[in-house]
Order: C-alpha cells, then sequence, then structure tokens
C-alpha cells in the first residue's frame, strides 16, 4: 500500500501526522508527505520520505491576521477582516489549497497513491485522492473545528475541484473517514456525524531529545508546572510570546518549581528568568511532563494533547481562534481554567495556577485531567488503524 500523507507548510500540522505515517511505515507500507517546499527540510527531519508540490504561501503573515483582539494587540493593524460564513481562517486554508492541489494531484497519480491522508485544514488532499480515484481519509490534530464549515466547503473549493477535474458536488472534501485523537469527553460536536475512527493521541511534538541532564522528579511536597507558548506564537510577535511573564508570575508561588520549555530562538524572547526557574530547550514537550503538576500555555492543539496525556490540567491563554477552540473543550471537559490576554497579567496568572495546584480546590480538574488521559490511552494505537486503512484500499479497488 502506498500512503500520500499531506498537509500544508506548518510544524505542528506535520507533528500531528508523524505517529500514523511511522506506523504504515512500520507495517512495510510506503509512504510519502508531500507539503509546500519550506516545510520540506523538517519532514526530512521526521525521518520520512517527503516531496514538495506547489509554491511557498506567507502562512506566517495570514495566521497573523487571525490573532484574537486585545488590549496591547500587537497585531491589530493586520487583522483579517471578516467576511462571509464558517471559520474566519477558510481563505487561509484555501489558499493554501490553491497553491498545492495540482501538484499533490499529479504526486497521487505519478507516485500511484493507494490513499491520501490529510490533516483537516489541508483541503487540497480530498482533492488530489478524488482526482486519482483513490480513498481520502482526514487525521484530526486535535478538536474538529473545521466539522461546523463542512457545507461550506464544495462551494469554496469549487474552482480548485474544477481544476483537478474532480465534480465540486461529486466529492466529500471530508474524505471517506476522519480519524480521531481526542479522547472521549474531549471533542467538539460534530452537526454532521462524519464516520470517526479514535486513535489514541501519540505524541510527536518536533525532532529532538529529552533534557540532558534528565529532569529530576520534584522534591517531596513540591509541585512542578511546566510553562510553554508552542512555536506559533513567538513566530507570529515576539510580544505575543507570553512564556517568560507567565513563569514570572508562577515563579512566586510557594511550593511550586516551575520550568520553561521552549526552543533555542524563543529563549532571548523570555526576558529575565527568575532564580528557580528552569529553562529546558528544544526537548520534545513529552519529555519534558513526566511529573508535570501543572501545565501553562497557548492553547494550540498538540500541546493540549500532550498536556493531557500526561494527565496534568491546564491553564490557558488562548490569542488565535483554534486556541480558543481547543481551550473551550478544555473547559468543557473540567480539566483546566482559561484566561484571556487581557486577563492574564501576573496577579491572575498566579491565582489561576495557585488553584489547579491546590490539593483541594484543583482536585476535581486534576481527576478530569486524568480521566481523559485514561480514555487516551485506551484507544487504538496508531498501529491498530494501518488495517483500517489497507481496507478502505482493498474496497475502493475492488
Amino acid at each position: 500500500m502506498r500512503v500520500l500523507f499531506t498537509t500544508w507548510a506548518w510544524p505542528s500540522h506535520l507533528y500531528a501526522l508523524v505517529p500514523l505515517a511511522w506506523a504504515c511505515r512500520s507495517a512495510g507500507h510506503e509512504v510519502l508527505v508531500v507539503s509546500q517546499p519550506e516545510l520540506l527540510p523538517l519532514i526530512e527531519r521526521t525521518g520520512l520520505p517527503g516531496a514538495a508540490v506547489g509554491k511557498d504561501v506567507d502562512g506566517a503573515g495570514m495566521v497573523r491576521g487571525y490573532v484574537l483582539p486585545s488590549e496591547d494587540d500587537p497585531t491589530a493593524d493586520r487583522r483579517a477582516p471578516r467576511a462571509g460564513k464558517g471559520p474566519r481562517a477558510l481563505r487561509m486554508f484555501t489558499a493554501h489549497a490553491d497553491s498545492m492541489v495540482e501538484g499533490t494531484a499529479e504526486t497521487a497519480r505519478r507516485w500511484r497513491a493507494d490513499v491520501v491522508v490529510s490533516e483537516p485544514t489541508a483541503l487540497a488532499g480530498p482533492l488530489a485522492a478524488a482526482a486519482a480515484g483513490i480513498p481520502a481519509v482526514r487525521l484530526l490534530y486535535g478538536a474538529d473545528l473545521m466539522a461546523r464549515a463542512r457545507p461550506l466547503l464544495p462551494e469554496a473549493l469549487a474552482p480548485l475541484a474544477e481544476r483537478v477535474g474532480v465534480d465540486p458536488e461529486g466529492y466529500d472534501p471530508f474524505g471517506a473517514v476522519t480519524i480521531d485523537p481526542c479522547p472521549p469527553g474531549f471533542q467538539a460536536p460534530d452537526p454532521a456525524g462524519h464516520p470517526r475512527l479514535p486513535m489514541r493521541y501519540v505524541p510527536f511534538n518536533g525532532p529532538g531529545t529529552p533534557p540532558d541532564p534528565p529532569l529530576p522528579p520534584p522534591a517531596p511536597g513540591i509541585r512542578r508546572a511546566v510553562v510553554t507558548w508552542g512555536h506559533t506564537m513567538a513566530r507570529l510577535d515576539p510580544a505575543l510570546f507570553l512564556a517568560g511573564h507567565a513563569a514570572r508570575a508562577l515563579a512566586a508561588l510557594p511550593g511550586t518549581e516551575t520550568v520553561l520549555a521552549v526552543t533555542a530562538a524563543q529563549r532571548p524572547l523570555l526576558g529575565e528568568v527568575p532564580d528557580g526557574v528552569r529553562v529546558v530547550t528544544d526537548a520534545p514537550l513529552h519529555t519534558v511532563l513526566g511529573d508535570a503538576d501543572l501545565v501553562v500555555a497557548h492553547g494550540g492543539a498538540g500541546t493540549v494533547l500532550t498536556g493531557l496525556r500526561a494527565g496534568a490540567p491546564l491553564l490557558l491563554v488562548p490569542q488565535l481562534p483554534d486556541h480558543a477552540g481547543h481551550a473551550a473543550r478544555v473547559l468543557a471537559a473540567g480539566a483546566g481554567e482559561v484566561l484571556t490576554r487581557d486577563e492574564a497579567d501576573a496577579e491572575r496568572l498566579r491565582d489561576a495556577a495557585a488553584g489547579l495546584l491546590d490539593p483541594e480546590r484543583g482536585a476535581e480538574r486534576r481527576a478530569a485531567a486524568r480521566t481523559l488521559r485514561d480514555g487516551m490511552l485506551a484507544q487504538p494505537a496508531p498501529a491498530s488503524l494501518v488495517g483500517e486503512l489497507e481496507e478502505r484500499v482493498v474496497a475502493c479497488a475492488a
């Protein structure tokens, strides 16, 4: 079986594909990951075969246009205007599909792919599968925030469908099935009830090595809070990167050890780091969370699911619509607390963290996070989903 994976050029979207792609390779199947040229070096660092298609789009510039408003928003003059129905970012996803659709469809045909697996915002994937006459599978990276946009996609993608010889009304932009890594009780509602297959979330937070020397367990009676701000916000504007601010707020909490997990490129953005705060650079997040009692973060899908897999409650400060969507699912599941950027001054951050860490006040949130962790671990591993892909390829060929 030849499995073509596709995403537009955004690291966290690629990372969500890696565990299933490696499961397919480990089962003896051929795998190829395609994206815009900008992402090719990072694809190669995952150890997976990659190919560049289409042309680069200013992804960071477009994402910058969707930063949520705040009193001191450094991106206010670059915010995308609201237009039409559905997610505001649909225009961005369509622009990426426009840059990739012919190249992805041509690669699917020339490489003789048997199935296309795409993350939910890589809208060129299902079109390429339809053009090649093979199944399309959608692999979620978190909450299905695109579910409500499904009725809008045929019209939005009609010009692209026609360019690759696909009837805009004759294919499903969500593919044949959706693979869902979210644990029971976390996923957003799906009004259309698209077929889903559960899959255990296996974190791949990017190439890297565990902390060296390893993080020792906290001393008896000491709680550990891990602060991380993902990859996106610093890339959009250093003023949106609040990891240093959050760590300074938490450093004053008695009986609490604060760990900052950042990249080497983000280290200069932290500002003054208080004594006693440990900074870990370039370590995949899941290698830092083994003894975490709390994760303080921006609300990105990978960070949220990795935190929940560790059984840790979350304190989130979302600044993008999808981060707000994931923060809302954390609140709905009772597994954490959420502050807006304007609310997240040092005192509010410290008070919210203290409540989540408190043995009594935070008990329900911790229990909810552990319930989600247990539900996540009970789901089928990515290797178990390879057989499902095989069955769909056989059914399509028949």
